[in-house]
């Protein structure tokens, strides 16, 4: 799976179009489902990435906030980037906010109590009338595809006063924050804006209403849903069975539930039934620890408290995303020299669901950050042609581990060793299986360059360089370049 953008791509890089160009490259190498944007109308217009909901129905058709198309382009672009992935045999999941808006049309004057920001079960004031962003009447779009207008009854809160120009948590009264949150702030309901009201049933309509005419206009195949902490867990499950069964389609579904403790994830997973799966956010966070730890981290148990380890079934694996980017709120930017490290682990494994980041393959340029395409290209073919049959992990050392990948007949030539290193270069002993016995196999990435001999009982001695990975696979193999 790639993650197909980036937090600081701009207007002019036309990524639908992007997309529709780069479709067939990413189906050769063996990718299956891309992950791209929001593609409705933000707050920012054509400078918002997509996370400040605006109008859902706005896929870049319509003259508001200040222009026709969204960051990524049009509507016409966008459908033709969904059609050009599922041409290519690639599934395309849709990027969708739930829990908030913003850039609302006007304000309303609404009777609020003011919760401590740092302890949300505690009220801080009286009842008292604020005046709050509440009013979405989308008059760009005139009603186009659904007359629906957002006031304050569809709203939890905000977390701005007009009134008394005053930045707070402001519930309002008669209201209460959802309980199956995640209980970080004593509750985390509110996230950012206009906080959407799940309890009110036209509000919960009116989103599956919205759900079935973007399914039906994009054709998508699933959904990544944002900010899932920050909504009653409950409702995932009525969405998207109301959705599967309407549509008869599986539509693949990932949650963002952004916390680096794992009975939380569970915890999600469980009150939904599995009707999602999670990214593995512990993972990502044994990376980033692992990547600043000048070769003192303790490699045997990168995969401890991670989801993956846990639920490989409900686990999609990642090393950065768009949130934790330099300069972004959930910055923990994995050090790039342990980054090959990092996707080997995710992408040469058994377990788990791969995600590659558009910001690693391509680089960032605004934060001078360099394309990583030709070592993650090589990751990427490796797990499409090598990484088949019975896995035999080696995490027998604080700096270097390795596993084995035995191969199957259904994939000729498949099968590898891999081994990698947190600090100084070396070798491991592993046992590769009884396909790859008494061949020569070499390292795909080629920071090694001496051949690896493989006896009779497939056991080898494999090298490593210090901070690096090496995937071992045959030497004659058809797919080197």
């Amino acid at each position: 799976m790639m993650q197909y953008f980036e937090w600081y791509l701009k207007p002019e890089d036309d990524l639908w179009n992007k997309v529709i160009s780069d479709s067939s490259y990413l189906s050769s190498i063996g990718i299956s489902t891309v992950w791209l944007p929001p593609a409705y109308k933000g707050s920012a217009g054509i400078h918002d990435t997509g996370y400040g909901v605006y109008d859902l129905y706005d896929l870049g058709e319509f003259m508001q906030k200040g222009d026709v198309r969204t960051k990524y382009g049009t509507k016409e672009e966008y459908i033709h980037a969904v059609k050009a992935l599922q041409g290519n045999g690639i599934e395309v999941l849709a990027d969708i906010v739930l829990n908030h808006r913003l850039g609302a049309d006007g304000l309303e004057d609404v009777i609020a109590i003011e919760d401590n920001p740092l302890n949300r079960t505690q009220g801080i004031s009286e009842p008292r009338t604020i005046r709050a962003w509440t009013k979405y009447n989308f008059a760009g779009r005139n009603d186009i595809y659904s007359s629906f207008k957002w006031n304050w009854t569809h709203f939890h809160g905000v977390d701005w006063d007009e009134l008394t120009q005053k930045k707070s948590i402001y519930l309002f009264y008669g209201k209460h924050w959802d309980e199956q949150v995640d209980k970080e702030n004593g509750n985390f309901d509110y996230l950012m804006g206009a906080d959407v009201d799940l309890n009110n049933v036209d509000v919960v309509n009116e989103l599956i209403t919205w759900a079935k005419w973007y399914l039906d206009q994009t054709h998508v195949d699933g959904f990544r849903l944002d900010a899932v902490k920050h909504i009653r867990s409950s409702f995932f499950k009525e969405f998207l069975d109301t959705l599967r069964e309407d549509t008869g389609k599986k539509l693949f579904s990932i949650g963002e539930y952004w916390s680096a403790n794992l009975e939380s994830l569970k915890q999600f997973l469980k009150e939904t039934k599995n009707a999602v799966s999670l990214f593995d956010v512990p993972l990502h966070y044994n990376f980033f620890n692992a990547s600043n730890s000048n070769g003192c981290y303790d490699m045997r148990t990168i995969l401890d408290g991670t989801l993956v380890k846990s639920n490989s079934e409900k686990a999609i694996t990642f090393v950065d995303n768009h949130d934790t980017e330099p300069g972004q709120s959930l910055e923990s930017w994995v050090q790039p020299w342990f980054k090959p490290l990092a996707y080997a682990i995710i992408l040469l494994r058994d377990s788990g669901t791969p995600c590659l980041f558009f910001g690693d393959y391509y680089g960032i340029p605004e934060k001078n950050i360099l394309p990583m395409k030709k070592i993650l290209e090589k990751l990427v073919l490796a797990r499409k042609y090598f990484a088949y049959g019975p896995q035999t992990d080696y995490f027998d050392h604080s700096n270097i581990i390795g596993w084995v990948r035995e191969g199957d007949y259904d994939h000729p030539d498949s099968g590898m060793a891999v081994i990698l290193s947190d600090g100084p270069g070396g070798s491991k002993v592993m046992n590769v299986g009884k396909r790859l016995a008494n061949h020569v196999l070499y390292d795909f990435t080629g920071n090694v360059k001496e051949p690896v001999y493989i006896d009779q009982e497939g056991n080898g001695i494999f090298y490593t360089n210090g901070g690096s990975v090496s995937v071992w696979v045959k030497e004659n193999n058809i797919y080197v370049k």
